[in-house]
């Protein structure tokens, strides 16, 4: 495929996304009235419509659109790949998602079975008024959970990483790219530490950070202010790569909620709203499995912990309607793994008797909802706040239950923290080694959730701001050896993997920008 069919192929699916949104008909419209123009000639209609719309506000909005699709769009294959490298190159990464995507369909039907309860029933009127009137208190609606489990905890993903390996590759030959002591030996390409520094380079020590008050050549609060200022300047704008871009620095508690919107993409208006009821009422309407599993996952998780337990009601109606939403669907199409479906009654493996189930695809797992905590504390809004979840799901959180080959899938975010803490921090690598403490199996839950519910929530947001400003999970692996090497101290003084555990079981009072700076740039 030559450069220009790329770019042709590029266009139509840009073109897709827009097509029969509102932003379409005002370009349209605008358009009109332009070649309306008496004094325009016919030959400077094309270039004087172009740069007309470019400087309108909904010239912004579709450059803020491309923009938007370019930090999702997937590599694009060799023009003689098959469809099924889109999702996956690898065939062997490829079987290994398939087979985890049937163990959990598998768990999930034993459940119906040993429970006796449908995959989904519609409620009763009766029911179904309960939810309208409970929807701002859906704790205290919770169903009796005692027989329910979750379909899989991240041990149990871990298992599954840990096993994988390539048939091609020579056995006892440790790849360059593969982990020398590590538990991942997947041959993956993954950052060395100079290209991580050059990477997040604003991130270095010599640069003030949000978040960050030991600069002694600037007091904090003149340069809070001047962030503040400058956050101001940049929303006016309304330009998703300049807000982007002020966020590798953090962003001011105060606007972060615009900031991150203006970041993702998110603009949500009547129709989002009107979505949004309309999710809502199939809540009202059907009763699913996956509900009693997101009762039990928030109330093992979230509502468990000092710092989100308040928001329990919250996250319910945001998860809810995230496991009708049939647009979450779009992911799988650059995602190595496939929504689980489910059959009509005695029409099993006839594919016009199939419905994804649930209907967003997504099976939710312990922890899950950990992925929602976090920004209850930046949006008081549960629609806003269900439409900048969403993004931040389809654009990063999946990668990381999913098993791909993808630079920034939790395969690659394993290998990257075991390489990394391999070279520099060889002697504690190998001392928890020594002591059966492979440091991957402490450090997985942290990367899972993202860092989720082990550090302050203020830390997890001054992270992720990082996450969306440099469009990558990689700073999670960073920050998971700067830990280590944070306790390394002590780690090296004990004998047992309990007790190395223990170590490293409370990091809710580190700082994150810090942890950071010293393991990228302090060598």
């Amino acid at each position: 495929m030559s450069s220009e069919d790329q770019l042709q192929v590029l266009v139509l699916d840009i073109y897709s996304q827009i097509k029969g949104t509102p932003l379409e008909l005002e370009l349209f419209k605008q358009a009109q009235i332009i070649s309306q123009n008496p004094l325009l000639r016919s030959s400077e209609l094309k270039q004087t419509v172009i740069e007309t719309l470019s400087k309108k506000e909904h010239g912004t909005q579709l450059k803020n659109t491309v923009y938007k699709y370019l930090q999702k769009r997937p590599a694009v294959p060799h023009p003689k790949a098959g469809p099924e490298h889109l999702k996956e190159p690898l065939t062997y990464i490829r079987k290994a998602q398939s087979n985890w995507d049937k163990r959990i369909v598998k768990s999930l039907n034993s459940m119906c079975t040993e429970l006796g309860v449908p995959l989904a029933r519609k409620r009763s009127e009766k029911d179904q008024k309960e939810v309208i009137v409970h929807w701002g208190e859906l704790g205290t609606a919770a169903p009796d959970l005692s027989a329910f489990r979750p379909v899989y905890a991240p041990k149990d993903f871990l298992e599954v990483l840990v096993g994988l390996r390539n048939p091609n590759a020579h056995s006892g030959e440790p790849s360059s790219f593969s982990s020398l002591w590590g538990i991942i030996q997947v041959p993956l390409r993954i950052r060395s530490i100079m290209e991580l520094r050059l990477r997040f380079n604003e991130m270095s020590i010599n640069q003030c950070q949000t978040g960050v008050d030991d600069n002694p050549d600037i007091p904090p609060e003149l340069f809070d202010n001047d962030r503040s200022k400058l956050a101001k300047k940049v929303l006016n704008n309304k330009h998703s790569p300049l807000s982007q871009e002020f966020l590798k620095k953090g962003a001011p508690p105060g606007v972060r909620a615009e900031l991150w919107k203006q970041t993702l993409g998110v603009d949500v208006d009547q129709i989002d709203q009107l979505y949004y009821e309309q999710l809502k009422s199939y809540v009202v309407q059907h009763d699913l499995l996956v509900d009693s599993l997101i009762y039990k996952d928030v109330k093992l998780t979230a509502t468990n912990d000092d710092q989100y337990f308040v928001f329990e009601d919250y996250i319910y109606q945001v998860l809810f309607p995230f496991s009708r939403d049939t647009q979450v669907l779009d992911h799988f199409k650059h995602s190595s793994a496939n929504p689980p479906k489910s059959y009509i009654r005695g029409k099993l493996g006839v594919e016009e008797f199939a419905v994804h189930y649930p209907p967003n695809g997504v099976i939710p797992f312990h922890g899950f909802a950990m992925y929602v905590a976090p920004l209850c504390y930046i949006y008081d809004d549960p629609v806003v706040l269900y439409y900048v979840f969403r993004e931040l799901y389809m654009r990063y959180f999946f990668r990381l239950h999913q098993i791909s080959s993808h630079p920034q899938s939790i395969v690659s975010l394993c290998l990257l923290f075991e390489s990394l803490l391999q070279s520099q921090e060889p002697q504690l690598f190998l001392h928890l080694k020594t002591i059966q403490a492979q440091p991957l199996r402490i450090a997985f839950k942290w990367l899972i959730r993202a860092f989720s519910g082990y550090l302050d929530s203020e830390q997890v947001l001054l992270l992720w701001d990082r996450v969306l400003a440099y469009n990558s999970l990689e700073i999670l692996a960073v920050l998971a050896v700067a830990i280590f090497s944070f306790r390394k101290t002590n780690l090296l003084q004990v004998g047992t993997a309990s007790a190395a555990e223990g170590v490293l079981a409370d990091i809710t009072t580190l700082k994150v920008v810090p942890l950071i700076q010293l393991s990228l740039f302090s060598t």
